[in-house]
């Protein structure tokens, strides 16, 4: 590790996976009950902002600690087949047919496109790879970027100032594109809120934090249980 890059944050693992889960739910409450140009709902947004970034972090971390790959593989592809239902269930009011596989089926293609990167396959081989898996995350929340993510605090592991530059030099791009593609453009700037994760990043101290299997556990349960419940109170209650 970069000795410049020591951690000396007072914010552990948990603690970053709460402040996403929380940023997650007020960001879902916007798309679910409020108009996209209302300003709570912009700043809504703008708080959600903070869960993709962190999360793809917290996936890099997990790689380079995890002791058995393909039991973490096995547990994100789970997961994120339950979770298609829920989230087909949050944007269409019924579980079939899935419609948008969700944010964790990309941070599992992110998992997979970490693992390639890091094997011995021919470089070529690996970059086809994950365009691959670029290009099946076309039907996720968060595609492509949400990968690139994940590469980029992943491949710069140990190396925060490279994490946050190649992350920066991604969420800008993606930001641009997302605020040029909307019309009117400044109902899409929330998504250069994006960036405002660094700052809690460089405060993570590279503990789990406390919690146990209960936190290993707590974001793969709430990501569609929060979903499916949201689904119910849009659709079927107001």
């Amino acid at each position: 590790m970069d000795k410049s890059d020591d951690k000396h944050g007072f914010l552990s693992g948990t603690a970053l996976k709460y402040i996403a889960i929380f940023a997650m739910l007020i960001d879902h409450i916007a798309w679910a009950f409020l108009p996209l140009e209302s300003p709570l709902a912009q700043i809504m947004h703008t708080i959600g902002r903070l869960t993709a970034p962190i999360m793809c972090f917290m996936l890099a971390e997990g790689f380079h600690h995890t002791r058995n790959l393909k039991k973490y593989l096995l547990r994100m592809g789970i997961f994120a087949v339950i979770s298609a239902f829920a989230f087909t269930f949050f944007e269409k009011g019924e579980f079939f047919p899935i419609a948008n596989m969700g944010i964790i089926y990309t941070l599992f293609l992110g998992l997979l496109a970490l693992a390639v990167w890091n094997s011995k396959l021919h470089i070529a081989v690996r970059y086809l790879l994950i365009i691959a898996l670029c290009g099946l995350s076309l039907v996720g929340d968060w595609p492509v970027f949400g990968i690139l993510f994940v590469l980029a605090f992943g491949i710069n592991y140990g190396n925060f100032k490279k994490q946050s530059l190649m992350f920066s030099i991604i969420a800008i791009f993606m930001s641009t594109i997302m605020v040029a593609g909307t019309k009117p453009w400044y109902i899409a700037a929330f998504n250069f809120a994006v960036l405002l994760a660094i700052p809690l990043l460089r405060l993570y101290n590279g503990e789990k934090g406390r919690g146990g299997k209960f936190n290993k556990w707590v974001f793969y349960v709430f990501y569609p249980l929060h979903l499916v419940i949201l689904g119910i109170i849009k659709f079927y209650i107001l």
